[in-house]
């Protein structure tokens, strides 16, 4: 029998395995330790801090060389990614680049709802 609190808690037109399955279902592991998150992808990282600065000084210097084959300047960006997992100045530089961004995307999707 369900009482009142049961059928206050469940959408309408949901029974009580409804909810149960939408409970059991297994949430993606996230990754345990360092690790770079862009969107729903993710890339674990070293655990050592002297490993993760050496590879993103590597790759912001082969980034620099992006003129060359199989470098880029791709390379850059990234290696400023990790880099700032560690350097509290360049993580301050790219979070005020990524608010910058968003709120660049609002604006003009904001805009483009105004006109049309």
């Amino acid at each position: 029998m369900m009482n009142e609190v049961d059928a206050a808690a469940r959408p309408s037109g949901t029974t009580r395995a409804d909810s149960a399955d939408a409970q059991t279902k297994p949430a993606q592991p996230r990754p345990m330790g360092p690790h770079l998150s862009i969107g729903t992808w993710h890339m674990p990282l070293p655990r050592q801090k002297w490993l993760r600065v050496l590879i993103g000084c590597l790759l912001v210097v082969c980034g620099l060389l992006g003129f060359l084959p199989i470098l880029g300047f791709w390379m850059v960006p990234l290696g400023l990614v990790v880099l700032s997992h560690d350097s509290a100045y360049i993580r301050r530089r790219r979070r005020r680049m990524a608010v910058w961004w968003g709120r660049r995307k609002q604006a003009k999707a904001a805009a483009k709802a105004a006109r049309g």
